[in-house]
């Protein structure tokens, strides 16, 4: 069977609260996946996904909290809701289009309320999420409202926002957007900064929610 479901296959299982009531740890994807991703770039993202998954699956614990959601952008597509990794599956990306980032950033943060509310209504304790940016552009749609949105997020700690910027990115967008600096990545080592995620994820879901870590330093993947 292929690594990739279609979402009617994907099977039902450490997902439902009642066989697992695991506190969550939740981590929304924004990928770009505009033109300009064409090519190696988009095969690279790929692949830094699968080896995201693959590691967090080799993790007991990270593979029962960690839940990832992915958003692909342009057009603005939800590719997979809210899944642990065993659950996790996706069609691979390709670039096409333009870059919607405002409304993906949008749409994100609507995504992850709502499943926060459903922690809620079922009990589940959970982390602070992580909203995690990846584009290799400018926006082509407006963004002001969503930088408001991630900076009211960050001051009230309902999630904390990284802006990652391929190469081609608009930098100086994205410090206006992230209220964290944003980091340039290097060259095109997305299976290294999946990696530097999947261990920070690994270790945020190893503490009790509402722990403080420390950020592991992004070594081998960022322009420092």
């Amino acid at each position: 069977m292929s690594e990739y479901l279609p979402f009617e296959q994907i099977p039902f299982g450490t997902d439902n609260f009642a066989d697992n009531p695991e506190p969550r740890c939740p981590c929304v994807l924004l990928l770009d996946t505009s033109g300009s991703m064409a090519g190696k770039p988009v095969q690279q993202l790929n692949d830094g996904i699968q080896t995201f998954r693959e590691e967090l699956l080799q993790d007991p614990l990270a593979a029962k909290r960690v839940e990832v959601a992915m958003i692909s952008f342009g057009p603005v597509t939800l590719e997979s809701d809210f899944h642990t990794a065993g659950n996790f599956h996706y069609n691979p990306l390709n670039a096409g289009g333009d870059t919607p980032l405002g409304e993906a950033i949008e749409k994100g943060i609507q995504l992850l309320a709502t499943r926060k509310q459903h922690y809620k209504n079922n009990g589940v304790a959970y982390y602070k999420p992580w909203i995690i940016l990846i584009t290799d552009g400018a926006p082509t749609d407006q963004w002001n409202k969503a930088a408001m949105l991630v900076r009211d997020g960050e001051e009230k700690k309902s999630f904390a926002f990284f802006a990652i910027g391929v190469e081609g990115a608009d930098m100086n967008t994205l410090q206006k957007i992230s209220a964290r600096h944003p980091l340039k990545l290097q060259g095109l080592r997305f299976r290294e900064f999946f990696q530097w995620l999947s261990a920070s994820m690994k270790m945020v879901s190893s503490k009790n929610p509402g722990n403080n870590i420390n950020l592991l330093p992004p070594n081998g993947w960022a322009e420092l």
